[in-house]
This record gives C-alpha cells, sequence and structure tokens, in this order.
C-alpha cells in the first residue's frame, strides 16, 4: 500500500505543473481571446469591465450658458461687480473679454470695446472715479471708432469724478442713463458708436440705503442677450 502511494506521488506532481502552466498560458492570453465574441475564454478569466474615472472633468465656463441668438448676431454676458467685493465680467460669444481671471477688471468703469463686424475683442480698460483722473477716460471714449461694440460695467463707484464731457461722450454712445448715474450706483450698458449700431441695452440701479442688498451698495446686475452685426 505504501509502495503505491509512493509510486503516485510522482504523477500528482506532473499533473499539478501541468495544470499550474496551462492556467499561466491561459490567464496571459485571456485580454486577446476576449477581443474575439466568437470565443471569449472561460467565464472565470473574464476581466469585469469597469468603467475607467476620468482624470479630466470640465469646469463651467465662467460665462455660463451662452443665450440662443440669431444667426450672425452675437451672445454677450455682463454683469456689474457686487459691493466692492466681486469684479464684473464682460463675456462676447462665450469668451470672457474682462474679467478677474484676465486681470484686466477694476474699481470705477470698465469698458471693452468690440469690432461691430467680426465680435473681436479691441481694446479694454477700466477708470477709477473715485480717486482716479477724469482724462484717461475722456481720451478713450474719443478713441473708440465707428462701428465699435461698446461694453460698460461699473464697480464700487463708478460717477465721483464723472464730469459732464464724460458723461456726453458716453450718452452719444447711447446710453441715458448715464445722466443720472451716481455714487456707488451699479449700471451696465450696451451701445455702440455709429448711427448704424442697432442695440443699446443697459440697466441702472440707485444706491439706496433703504433698498439696498449690500449695506451700501445695491444688488449686482446680470445681463445677457443679443447684439446684431453692424451693418456699414
Amino acid at each position: 500500500m505504501l509502495t503505491v502511494r509512493i509510486g503516485l506521488l510522482p504523477i500528482i506532481a506532473v499533473l499539478g505543473v501541468f495544470f499550474i502552466a496551462v492556467f499561466l498560458i491561459m490567464r496571459s492570453q485571456s485580454h486577446t481571446l476576449s477581443w474575439y465574441h466568437e470565443f471569449p475564454g472561460p467565464e472565470w478569466l473574464q476581466v469585469p469591465n469597469v468603467p475607467q474615472e476620468t482624470t479630466s472633468r470640465q469646469r463651467p465656463s465662467p460665462c455660463g450658458i451662452p443665450k440662443p441668438c440669431p444667426e450672425g448676431d452675437f451672445s454677450f454676458l455682463i454683469t456689474s461687480g457686487a459691493a466692492n467685493v466681486v469684479g464684473p465680467k464682460i463675456c462676447i460669444e462665450g469668451k470672457m473679454v474682462m474679467g478677474y481671471v484676465e486681470n484686466n477688471v477694476g474699481y470705477g468703469i470698465n469698458i471693452a470695446v468690440v469690432n461691430g463686424k467680426t465680435g473681436e475683442g479691441m481694446k479694454t480698460a477700466f477708470f477709477n472715479m473715485y480717486d482716479g483722473d477724469i482724462e484717461p477716460l475722456v481720451e478713450f471714449l474719443k478713441s473708440i471708432e465707428n462701428g465699435s461694440i461698446v461694453l460698460i460695467a461699473t464697480y464700487d463707484d463708478p460717477a465721483t469724478k464723472l464730469n459732464e464731457e464724460a458723461r456726453k461722450l458716453i450718452r452719444e454712445l447711447g446710453s441715458s442713463a448715464i445722466q443720472s448715474l451716481g455714487f456707488r450706483d451699479n449700471w451696465v450698458f450696451v451701445g455702440g458708436k455709429g448711427a448704424d449700431v442697432a442695440s443699446t441695452l443697459e440697466k441702472h440701479i440707485k444706491n439706496n440705503r433703504d433698498k439696498n442688498k449690500y449695506d451700501s451698495w445695491p444688488e449686482m446686475i446680470e445681463w445677457q442677450g443679443c447684439l446684431p452685426r453692424y451693418l456699414e
């Protein structure tokens, strides 16, 4: 009996090595076999189809969801500042033209000038109207070319240093609220230079302590819309 058991050991050892070799070969080839639907390989060799976690996450656009516009028009989004904490932003066609990330906004009056034919940004600037000079704003307004779309957003105080010349130049762009714009009012404006610039839009909220959302400042203004192209 002992002789029979000793004689079986080599056979068992050989079979064990054989099955281990087969297991390793089939496992290494399982990914190749699974390419063929006709022969996916043994069920116990299949790798579960686990979705891979994506490493790139889409960030929400700082310009929000663009408003659907008629073909040929430009979409825009403009917001005033919130108190003296959050700066304004101006977007054209879903692209940020002025904003905190661009590092091109500041206290006072923020202006973006856009090509009325192509929608491309031409120049931007901001002017401190509390303790800054009025002359740079006047010169900037005078330099705006015919056929330009002009977008203006206020931040903190837009009016302390405004004079009649500056108000007149902004009025010529299509604004009516500029005449009554006062200390820490909130105001956004979309207009243009030239008679054929069709759209003029603006919203003005007066600084009123009894109605203000932020104590000494009115609530932030946000406006989204469409701008027609400049037609000669």
